[in-house]
């Protein structure tokens, strides 16, 4: 009989533990997060591009339809290699949204001391079209007219004459500033029209950025929408930022119902099979141990 519950052990070990796994592994159970990460891992793609290749895209999150329109900084204070580094890290951003027009709309508003609408929101409504019009972008150089440009994009870029969807759309308007110097003219009260007209302004400052400035112009709470880097070199980081920022749907791997309905079947008559097996079992053994005393 021992040899009995040996092969019994053994065949259904493997099945005890898959029923085991199923039944008790609960929410932040560190077996149950690796393998989620796992699954996770392997149905969510590459990790975020950090080349300007137009021709290349990345997995995207599910995000919030946005009007989203970028402020960039081009002053003489950038150098044309950390400019390049900029218009990489808007190229990675628009990897990261769902661009269409129904979706995602992105125009950008290139500033030094004139300021200058590179493309509206009703230009472009593929990602491959948006880098290409993003990787054409050529600085302005001199002076940091931060405020003119602010308001340049909400008379100009978020309007509905240039693609932005009407507000009875409920979709969310965003500008986006990258600078890296003091503004040369007043931005506060600009800054708070844009908010009032429910535009959300994050602002990103880069080495030399006055942080006071940066804090009038974003809107709030501020530890959401300020953001400051040493350098351009490490710019591209913040896109995983603004990607959690933005994502309103987080993509999560769910296995098929139908698989998973028909697993927890097996489960439940495995168990019930095992069970029948041991009853039977002690039937046994009591029949032999009563036909032993006799």
């Amino acid at each position: 009989m021992k040899a009995f519950h040996w092969i019994l052990l053994y065949c259904t070990a493997p099945l005890l533990s898959d029923v085991q796994a199923t039944y008790h592994l609960m929410a932040g159970d560190p077996e149950l997060m690796a393998a989620q990460s796992y699954a996770q891992t392997r149905n969510n793609g590459r990790p975020l591009l950090r080349t300007l290749n137009p021709a290349k895209t990345d997995s995207q999150c599910r995000s919030r339809s946005l009007d989203l329109v970028f402020i960039i900084d081009s002053s003489r204070s950038v150098r044309r290699g950390e400019f390049e580094k900029v218009k990489i890290f808007l190229a990675n951003m628009v990897d990261t949204l769902e661009v269409g027009s129904d979706t995602t709309r992105v125009a950008v508003v290139n500033y030094a001391s004139t300021v200058k609408t590179e493309f509206l929101l009703k230009d472009y409504f593929s990602k491959l079209d948006l880098k290409k019009a993003i990787s054409r972008i050529e600085p302005l150089a001199t002076g940091t007219m931060t405020g003119l440009a602010i308001k340049t994009a909400v008379n100009e870029a978020f309007t509905e004459q240039s693609g932005a969807r009407p507000r009875s759309r409920n979709i969310s308007k965003v500008a986006i500033i990258v600078t890296d110097g003091r503004p040369q003219d007043q931005v506060e009260e600009v800054s708070a029209s844009a908010r009032g007209k429910g535009i959300e302004i994050y602002a990103v400052g880069v080495d030399r950025a006055d942080m006071r400035s940066l804090q009038l112009m974003a809107s709030t709470p501020l530890e959401d929408h300020v953001f400051y880097v040493e350098t351009y070199g490490v710019i591209e980081k913040l896109t995983s930022k603004f990607r959690e920022t933005l994502c309103e749907v987080k993509v999560e791997v769910v296995e098929d119902p139908c698989k998973c309905e028909a697993r927890l079947a097996f489960q439940k008559q495995t168990q019930a099979a095992i069970q029948q097996l041991t009853a039977k079992h002690i039937q046994i053994e009591r029949l032999e141990n009563t036909v032993g005393r006799a």
